[in-house]
């Protein structure tokens, strides 16, 4: 193919398996995110210390008009398919959620793969909200009204963070998982849903293959790293789920809610109909979006 001086022609979709070529692409696409900013939302950086020793970074959003000592907050994990994606990308985000809700949210940059493999990122998750609950007190957080919160790559990790929370006896008030990746085996392209624009079955299996390395394609994938591969679902935080019915990642977001469902725990299942994957972050204007990221603030707002 003869070369050309056209962008959009030069940016080619990279090939599967190309982890490094599909992080660019999603970088690319992340550092152009259209939601507004919030001039009363100010942000503080900390740092907490990950099992393995590492320090990773924090970022602590807040109302400036909100002096509560007993507010709820939120654990946010940025999207990327877990490749992909930073606390800086999502900040105009994070910052909108805030300056909605009144709510503070800890952004934490969780590690990626294929650097970090396996459960590095769901415990990066548990670590910033260990940190969050040791200092509830100096932040004005009541410690039992925290939720983890992530879309797409980072819903698969606030959903693994709340699988490691349950088994660590925190109680959590919510898990809200926007279109979560939480299936590695879903890899197999679709007739119906490969055409659309958003996320693609190939894009899935770099990433996950990415996340998993030599345990892709085994039995016994640990379900803090693929929460669909939870067996044992009872003593889960109440969801909230949000997916699109063109979305790749719509029967497992489907199946998760019907797990939480069968043991009796409280989902708000949202299937939006005719909207792709990461509908939000192509538009601020959408109809859609704004009606979907209204439904996400009044989740929040009710922790």
């Amino acid at each position: 193919m003869a070369e050309s001086s056209d962008p959009a022609v030069e940016r080619e979709v990279p090939q599967r398996g190309d982890v490094l070529g599909l992080r660019t692409m999603i970088d690319s696409g992340l550092a152009h995110l259209p939601h507004p900013d919030a001039s009363n939302v100010s942000s503080t950086s900390y740092r907490a210390t990950a099992p393995d020793g590492v320090e990773i970074e924090l970022r602590w959003y807040s109302s400036d008009d909100d002096k509560r000592s007993d507010r709820p907050a939120v654990v946010y994990l940025h999207g990327g398919g877990r490749v992909a994606g930073s606390i800086e990308h999502y900040e105009k985000l994070v910052r909108y959620y805030v300056q909605e809700t009144k709510v503070p949210v800890l952004q934490v940059d969780y590690r990626l793969a294929p650097e970090y493999t396996g459960t590095t990122a769901p415990e990066d998750g548990f670590a910033g909200l260990q940190w969050l609950i040791s200092h509830a007190d100096e932040l004005g957080v009541d410690p039992t009204r925290i939720a983890v919160m992530g879309d797409s790559g980072g819903g698969g990790v606030a959903a693994g963070t709340a699988i490691l929370a349950r088994d660590r006896n925190i109680n959590l008030a919510k898990q809200i998982l926007i279109y979560p990746m939480l299936d590695d085996r879903n890899t197999e392209p679709d007739p119906v849903l490969e055409g659309m624009f958003g996320w693609t079955h190939d894009n899935n299996w770099t990433c996950w293959t990415a996340v998993l390395g030599d345990d892709f394609g085994c039995d016994d994938v640990s379900p803090i790293t693929a929460p669909a591969r939870l067996r044992d679902f009872a003593g889960l935080p109440p969801a909230y789920v949000e997916v699109g019915d063109l979305d790749i990642f719509r029967d497992e977001c489907i199946a998760y809610a019907q797990q939480l469902y069968s043991v009796h725990i409280s989902c708000e299942l949202h299937i939006l109909p005719g909207v792709i994957h990461g509908h939000d972050l192509i538009s601020f204007d959408l109809g859609v979006t704004q009606r979907t990221l209204a439904d996400r603030c009044k989740v929040i707002s009710a922790l």
